[in-house]
C-alpha cells in the first residue's frame, strides 16, 4: 500500500509544480458563475494524467476538468457502483479563484479508490510546499510526519470551517447553517479550498468543516486523511459519507460531529 501513497504524493507535487510555473502568466476563462478555469488548471490535471497513464495504464482516471464530458461521466458511475478497478480521482487546482486572485491558498488532490473507497490520498500546498497524505492502512501526516485531529469536543470551543456556494440566496439552507453555526462556533473559517479544509481538520487547525456542493475530486483525498488523523466523516444527514453523494462533514470528534449534525438538521 506505501506504493499508492508515495504514487499519491508524487502526483500531487507534479501538479503542484505546474500550478507554480502558470503564476501570474495565465488568462483566466469562466466555466460557470463565480467557477474559473485556466491554463494552469488543465495543464496540472494532463501532466498527472499522463503519469498516471505511464504508471498504471490499466487504471480509470477522473479529473475535475473532464468535468461533463461522456467519458468522465461513465468512469465517475463505475467508480461509484463499487468498480474492482482503481480510479484516480483527481482536483488538479482545489481553489481556483484564489489561485486566480494570487491568494496563496489552493491545492491539488489525489486520491487512488476502489469500490467507491479511497485507499490513499495526497494534497498538496504549493505555496506552504505542505503535502498531507495518508493510507487506509496507516497514519495520516504531513510531510511525513505523523497528525492528529484537534481532539475538540464542544461546538462552542470548535474552529469551523465551509464550502459555501458562490451564489446563494437570502432564504438559502446553506445561509441558515452558516447563521447556526455563527451563533453556536467559537470562530468560522470560509477559505476558498475543499481540499484544505479537510486537510486542516485532520492536522487539528480546524476542528470541523462541512460542504453542501463538493464533488469527489475536492474531497475524497480528504476523507481518509480525516479519518486515518482519527477525526470523523459524516454525510450532512449524520449518515455514512459516500463519494457518491460527496457533502461531507468532517470533525474532530464524536461529539462535536453530533453537535453540527444537529444544528443541520434543525
Amino acid at each position: 500500500m506505501s506504493e499508492l501513497v508515495d504514487v499519491c504524493e508524487s502526483l500531487a507535487r507534479l501538479g503542484g509544480d505546474v500550478l507554480r510555473r502558470w503564476e501570474g502568466r495565465f488568462r483566466v476563462r469562466e466555466k460557470g458563475p463565480a467557477d474559473l478555469v485556466t491554463e494552469a488548471d488543465l495543464e496540472s490535471q494532463e501532466a498527472i494524467r499522463a503519469r498516471v497513464a505511464e504508471l498504471y495504464p490499466d487504471d480509470l482516471f477522473v479529473g475535475e476538468e473532464d468535468a461533463g464530458q461522456a467519458d468522465a461521466a461513465q468512469a465517475a458511475k463505475t467508480w461509484a457502483n463499487a468498480s474492482d478497478r482503481i480510479v484516480w480521482i483527481v482536483d488538479p487546482l482545489d481553489g481556483t479563484t484564489n489561485y486566480a486572485h494570487g491568494v496563496p491558498h489552493y491545492g491539488v488532490s489525489v486520491a487512488a479508490t476502489r469500490g467507491g473507497e479511497v485507499l490513499a490520498g495526497a494534497v498538496y500546498n504549493p505555496t506552504a510546499d505542505e503535502c498531507f497524505t495518508a493510507e487506509s492502512s496507516g497514519a495520516a501526516r504531513l510531510n511525513g510526519q505523523p497528525i492528529r485531529v484537534s481532539g475538540i469536543e464542544r461546538l462552542s470551543e470548535a474552529l469551523v470551517a465551509a464550502s459555501i456556494p458562490s451564489v446563494v440566496q437570502r432564504d438559502s439552507a446553506e445561509v441558515t447553517n452558516l447563521l447556526n453555526v455563527l451563533e453556536s462556533a467559537q470562530s468560522f473559517r470560509r477559505s476558498g479550498s475543499a481540499a484544505l479544509n479537510m486537510c486542516y481538520v485532520a492536522a487539528g487547525r480546524y476542528d470541523a468543516y462541512w460542504a453542501t456542493e463538493t464533488k469527489a475530486w475536492d474531497v475524497a483525498a480528504g476523507w481518509l486523511i480525516v479519518e486515518r488523523a482519527g477525526g470523523v466523516v459524516r454525510g450532512l444527514d449524520g449518515g455514512r459519507f459516500q463519494l457518491k453523494v460527496p457533502t461531507p462533514l468532517a470533525a474532530a470528534t464524536q461529539s462535536l460531529s453530533d453537535q453540527l449534525v444537529a444544528l443541520m438538521q434543525r
